[in-house]
């Protein structure tokens, strides 16, 4: 096939490539135009709007404002970029010969907190904050012009592997230094997804008969933050330093963090212990498979290693 994927040299875009350029012909579209093994060539959005791109079977619509979790970015920003551009490719992909679009959302665009066992694509969304609630509004601009083509909302959940430089990679920084984890008394469970899932998972889109949709995207086995650390540590040949200090103690401590302006706070401790599990059974049961290929725990020691190796 040939594919027009946006993002191209970001993190996902980079695993994306390496995997689909085996059997695909890949197109990138980008803001940037280096070299890369794998691409035929790199178009500009003004490309884009002028409709200057070669016969594309299928858009992969990754091009975004990550998440900033130091609420440092304007408002705006996430709106300009994660529901302007889609609108313009989606617009783009609706008058082209592509049969299939893939637009990558994000679970924060349904919950920012789960609510009961696990999330599903049943939930009524309720984003908070502009980086959910421009994702939710790309989603909704998407779902308001149908289509008899394919098209695919994947919602992953937060993502990792290889050149990966979100918060898993300050929680290894962390435990690195030997600092320990205060929060052992805390046992929370959250899902996480392997780019190598993650990739398995858009060739399955790609290549088989599966029904447009909103789909959720996680690996198989959710984990605690003690296990997690545990990883960290096996993977880095260190002993786990996980402190389980009184819980009622840990909150007043995040209490007073609210009022000094600390690191600590109410809304970093939720963050740090609430739990998270995103259910994957509606994307298996479409791709006809019991299972997703990496195991939670293989790819997170693969992504921990990477970070060994920089």
């Amino acid at each position: 096939m040939n594919l027009l994927i946006s993002g191209i040299h970001g993190f996902v875009g980079t695993n994306l490539v390496a995997m689909l350029r085996q059997h695909h012909t890949i197109y990138g579209l980008d803001i940037v135009f280096p070299q890369k093994n794998g691409i035929e060539k790199t178009y500009s959005w003004k490309d884009l709007d002028e409709d200057k791109l070669s016969n594309i079977d299928a858009i992969i619509h990754l091009a975004g404002k990550a998440h900033d979790t130091k609420n440092q970015a304007e408002a705006q920003v996430y709106f300009d970029v994660n529901t302007k551009l889609t609108e313009r490719i989606y617009d783009y992909f609706l008058k082209s010969s592509a049969k299939k679009f893939i637009f990558f959302s994000s679970v924060k665009a349904a919950a920012d907190m789960v609510k009961g066992e696990f999330l599903t694509e049943e939930v009524v969304p309720e984003p908070k904050g502009p980086y959910g609630e421009s994702k939710i509004a790309a989603e909704e601009y998407i779902q308001s012009h149908p289509t008899e083509k394919t098209v695919y909302i994947l919602r992953p959940c937060m993502i990792h592997g290889p050149g990966n430089k979100g918060n898993l990679n300050l929680l290894y920084g962390v435990v690195k230094k030997g600092i320990p984890w205060p929060l052992g008394a805390f046992e929370n469970r959250r899902t996480f997804t392997s780019v190598d899932n993650l990739c398995f998972v858009v060739e399955g889109l790609l290549t088989k008969a599966v029904p447009s949709g909103i789909y959720h995207m996680a690996d198989d086995e959710a984990l605690s933050t003690n296990e997690l650390i545990g990883i960290i540590c096996e993977a880095m040949g260190k002993k786990a330093h996980i402190w389980k200090i009184n819980r009622f103690f840990m909150e007043h401590c995040a209490q007073i963090g609210d009022v000094l302006h600390l690191p600590l706070n109410t809304d970093r401790l939720s963050k740090l212990t609430e739990n998270y599990v995103v259910s994957n059974a509606k994307i298996k049961n479409a791709l006809g498979i019991s299972q997703m290929p990496v195991r939670a725990w293989d790819g997170l020691r693969k992504t921990i290693l990477s970070f060994e190796n920089i």
